[in-house]
């Protein structure tokens, strides 16, 4: 694992995203790594401390503006965070990433005292967030959200059920996106957020059940029965919801889960060399014969390959240049090019890759995750196809930037 970032991203860095590296690697030493085993000895249990000791930092407040409570960093600060974390403990990242979506939603849509009332506890980690947004049924696809808010004078009721949702053991308030219209008005109308807090009377959390990995991470489901919340709690207008959730998701969910993919990714790597260089094999070691090398020079090469991707398209994002195609690209590539290094990593490992008490096994467990979630590879490459064919989307990037970052913004010429 690196102590220093690599030279290649002096592009994107600035000393106080340095600063934050080294912040992030001895947070890792001191707090994250003695609590990977306990973690994956107990996929039942929900992970608590870590959250608590991050939002001890502030790092849930790494994107909200300083007058708010937060470091007001931005989206590059955002990627060092998660990248770290990741390379030592998926589960760690995932609950930072899975906190900063919604936090970006109220960020971006919140009223005035939305912003006062709620960023400074989300800045602190008084309370986390969540955002709800898929469903048992219908899956990411947000045109198919059956979740329905009904007006009742000054309030709402809200009923249905959220699947897959984030941190929904540990969050405070959800980000919840109901249908406020009939069936056959379009998703681009018929969809409205609102803030519900996770002690309204109707709100419940099933038990939490272990996923494939990232043991102990909590991804849920919710179950809302007539949960009435205040007209206050509207986030955005009415029949704005799919705004919200699209670009929440482009804006913070693919560019958070490309950090996730670059932290395992780089583990994948470090992992496989040290392995190789350590087995005895006619009279020297696996990383020494060519066919190795091949092998593992191939997974360096995508890893140097996800590490420019995903940087690059957050550098752009925090100085404000239209870049929703190079986020999305980010997500899938990256994904893509760690997935296939988890599987050479596998093969190079023979049997020793299927000890349940070696890290790789739990490494190529927790890569999985960052294929479905903020939209599958399929999805990914519609919305790139529209790029190459000229016809286009909305470009959050460009409507939604960042309100503050650490990033120094050359003075246009002119």
């Amino acid at each position: 694992m690196s102590a220093a970032p690599p030279a290649a991203l002096a592009p994107y860095l600035t000393p106080a995203h340095e600063h934050l590296w080294s912040e992030a690697e001895e947070f890792t030493a001191r707090h994250v790594a003695s609590r990977v085993e306990r973690m994956e000895a107990a996929p039942h249990k929900v992970e608590r401390k870590l959250s608590r000791l991050m939002a001890g930092r502030r790092w849930f407040g790494v994107t909200i503006p300083a007058e708010y409570g937060g470091l007001g960093a931005g989206h590059v600060a955002k990627t060092v965070l998660i990248h770290r974390l990741a390379a030592v403990s998926a589960t760690a990242a995932a609950i930072l990433q899975a906190g900063l979506i919604p936090i970006g939603a109220l960020q971006h849509w919140g009223t005035a005292e939305q912003k006062t009332r709620w960023l400074p506890l989300a800045a602190d980690g008084t309370v986390l967030l969540s955002i709800a947004v898929t469903e048992p049924r219908a899956g990411g696809h947000i045109g198919g959200i059956e979740t329905v808010a009904e007006r009742d004078g000054d309030t709402w009721l809200i009923t249905g059920s959220k699947a897959h949702i984030g941190n929904s053991h540990l969050a405070g308030m959800h980000i919840v996106v109901a249908r406020t219209a009939p069936p056959d008005v379009t998703a681009s109308k018929a969809l409205t957020a609102f803030l519900v807090e996770h002690g309204c009377k109707g709100l419940t959390v099933d038990p939490h059940r272990a996923g494939l990995g990232l043991r102990g991470f909590t991804a849920g489901r919710l179950h809302l029965d007539r949960v009435r919340i205040p007209a206050a709690n509207m986030l955005g207008n009415v029949g704005e919801g799919l705004y919200v959730a699209q670009s929440s998701s482009i804006l913070y969910g693919r560019p958070n889960l490309t950090a996730l993919s670059l932290g395992i990714h780089e583990a994948l790597v470090d992992t496989t060399a040290t392995y190789l260089s350590s087995r005895a094999r006619y009279g020297g070691h696996l990383s020494d014969l060519p066919v190795v090398q091949d092998r593992l020079g191939g997974m360096q090469a995508r890893l140097q390959t996800a590490q420019t991707i995903a940087y690059q398209a957050v550098d752009l994002l925090d100085r404000k240049v239209a870049c929703d195609n190079h986020l999305i690209g980010a997500k899938h590539t990256g994904h893509q090019l760690a997935a296939r290094s988890a599987q050479d990593a596998m093969e190079l490992h023979g049997a020793r890759a299927l000890d349940t008490d070696y890290p790789l096994q739990r490494l190529f467990r927790d890569i999985q995750h960052t294929y479905p979630p903020a939209g599958t590879g399929e999805f990914q490459r519609i919305h790139l196809a529209k790029t190459a064919l000229g016809t286009g989307f909305v470009e959050w990037s460009e409507r939604l930037a960042t309100e503050s970052s650490w990033t120094p913004i050359e003075p246009t010429p002119g």
